[in-house]
């Protein structure tokens, strides 16, 4: 069964569902092809903090309805350590730019709801997708869908299916730069029933390791602390966690951390990933499949959304002024902000993070550059900068 569209679009994550809705807004067609469902797409719990330009484009886009319901917006966050917590003011020292904490699963759910109500073409539980011809002007996507063999001829192909995806493959291997690190310790993350025990995001510099708190509801609240990536979850009670949260967290002032049943607990890896170029032909890379980042910046959605706005911006000029040089370009204007984020995420997690076989002097290196970026307006502005995001353009 053939098929045919402008853009063959490769993932039902926050990059491939927005990508779909920026080009049905200039009167582009397009096609979602998804591997998983959409219940197992909306149940898998995500954290999520979204920049202000995040924020702006999808207010723009009318998909503001449950995130300013739901989401909670915060001006500032807490660095912690010897005891004492430092807030860092966003909203002063970025012009009254802010972030929103709202899921990304629920973002999913918003853009995933959109593109069903617009009517367009979004199909789940796709299987055996291949890539072909796509250094020609007519890419084709073959996959099978529904016990059915279809082949959906393209302009372009936009591939947003994240990093095990099977877009990043298709360009040949001496056509790819690839960059990558991975670090010595993972995040061992819980979903906890309990009232907030913050107003704001505290990020916590200890001797046993990070911590980080981040209000989910008024009922529910998101916690990570640094672990070995290679541990086992079972070897984690939920005692043991509530416990080692306190004492990483704790204050001259006796705080308390506020507790509830832990509905959840996982372990995720760090890593930070870049291709270049994110371009091969007619097929573009969009969010993870083209970069990852280490959670601590809360970038990677952010990211995502950022690349997928230079794409539609770039298709919408060559289809309705019949110029390239933004498609042509795309890869340098993307890579430049993925690496200011690589290295914000970086920054991040190297000065709040314990390393295995770190020494004292080391560890004299991230006090300093803690005290420095709490008492100096500068360190602080360009932290939030950073963290608040910079403008798209």
């Amino acid at each position: 069964m053939n098929m045919r569209t402008h853009v063959g679009i490769i993932g039902a994550g926050p990059a491939g569902l927005m990508l779909s809705l920026l080009l049905s807004g200039e009167g582009i067609d397009s096609i979602v092809l998804e591997s998983r469902s959409r219940e197992g797409i909306e149940a898998t719990i995500r954290a999520g903090v979204l920049e202000q330009g995040t924020v702006d484009l999808m207010t723009e886009m009318g998909l503001d309805e449950r995130m300013k319901r739901e989401g909670s917006v915060h001006h500032g966050i807490e660095l912690r350590f010897d005891g004492e917590g430092h807030r860092i003011p966003l909203s002063e020292l970025t012009n009254e730019r802010a972030i929103t904490v709202y899921p990304q699963h629920e973002v999913l759910k918003d853009l995933i709801a959109a593109r069903l109500n617009q009517g367009g073409p979004l199909l789940f539980n796709v299987k055996d997708v291949q890539l072909s011809d796509i250094s020609s002007d007519q890419p084709r996507i073959r996959f099978v869908h529904e016990q059915e063999q279809h082949e959906l001829q393209c302009d372009f192909i936009a591939g947003c299916d994240g990093f095990h995806g099977v877009s990043r493959p298709s360009i040949p291997a001496e056509r790819q730069t690839m960059f990558s690190r991975t670090y010595p310790f993972g995040w061992l993350g819980i979903l906890m029933q309990a009232p907030p025990s913050a107003n704001e995001l505290i990020y916590a510099y200890s001797d046993r390791g990070f911590a980080l708190v981040s209000t989910r509801s008024q009922d529910l609240q998101r916690m990570y602390i640094q672990c070995d990536p290679q541990d086992e979850i079972a070897n984690w009670s939920d005692e043991m966690i509530l416990e080692e949260l306190q004492t990483r967290l704790a204050t001259k002032d006796n705080w308390q951390l506020r507790v509830g049943p832990i509905i959840q607990k996982s372990i995720l890896a760090m890593r930070s990933f870049v291709i270049e170029p994110m371009q091969y032909g007619r097929l573009f890379l969009a969010g993870d499949v083209a970069h990852i980042v280490p959670p601590t910046g809360a970038k990677g959605l952010n990211l995502a959304v950022a690349d997928v706005r230079h794409l539609a911006r770039a298709l919408t000029v060559f289809y309705k002024e019949n110029q390239a040089h933004l498609l042509e370009a795309y890869s340098t204007t993307c890579v430049r902000r993925v690496w200011r984020a690589e290295h914000f995420s970086w920054w991040m997690t190297s000065m709040l993070h314990r390393f295995p076989g770190e020494d004292s002097f080391y560890q004299r290196l991230q006090r300093a550059q803690l005290e420095y970026t709490v008492r100096s307006r500068a360190a602080a502005t360009s932290l939030a900068e950073n963290y608040v995001g910079l403008p798209f353009d």
